[in-house]
């Protein structure tokens, strides 16, 4: 079994925000995958279904950012799940709008729902999918900007790299990463 957590904040308000791009790409792969609608477990929201013969959970954890980790380390606990189980898609500043990339561990660069996650689960070693929204250019703007909405300018490239993930995803859960990534990046390469 496969566990996929989104990234990101419950509040409705907060829904557009880039911080929860995380969980924009669960509800898209969600609805292009059939799987069951969303319902409240481990202090979250989660729906089932199968990826490439696997079969996934998707959690977005309702607990906000800073404690996401105590959602992620509930599933993780029931089921069982080794940290390989696990893959993160979250917000990446160090990478442009549009871009992804994939790796396993790591640290969790000032992202507070990693560091979470890695404080609940005892060790960074799972999968993590870094969707990148850019940088601000100002190192004090960071906070307003993550937790800013995506413009109006950004719709287009967001609505085509979310549906690339959604495209891709069965590369994911059949664990060919590379694939994943030029797929995504062959579905988006028109975009900015």
């Amino acid at each position: 079994m496969l566990l996929w957590v989104g990234l990101g904040n419950p509040e409705p308000s907060m829904a557009r925000n880039r911080h929860n791009i995380g969980f924009m790409a669960l509800d898209v792969v969600a609805i292009r995958h059939g799987f069951s609608p969303w319902r409240q477990r481990f202090k979250g929201l989660v729906a089932d279904g199968h990826i490439a013969g696997q079969k996934t959970m998707l959690l977005k954890p309702m607990t906000y950012m800073n404690n996401s980790g105590e959602s992620v380390q509930a599933a993780a606990a029931f089921f069982k799940l080794p940290t390989e189980a696990i893959t993160a898609f979250h917000d990446e500043l160090d990478l442009a709008p549009n871009k992804l990339r994939v790796k396993k561990g790591g640290g969790a660069a000032g992202h507070n729902g990693l560091r979470s996650m890695d404080r609940m689960l005892g060790s960074p070693e799972y999968w993590r999918v870094r969707l990148g929204i850019g940088h601000p250019g100002d190192k004090n703007r960071v906070l307003g900007y993550v937790l800013g909405d995506f413009g109006k300018d950004e719709k287009d490239w967001l609505i085509r790299f979310l549906d690339a993930i959604a495209d891709a995803a069965p590369l994911l859960a059949a664990d060919k990463i590379p694939d994943f990534m030029s797929k995504v990046a062959l579905l988006t390469q028109d975009t900015p």
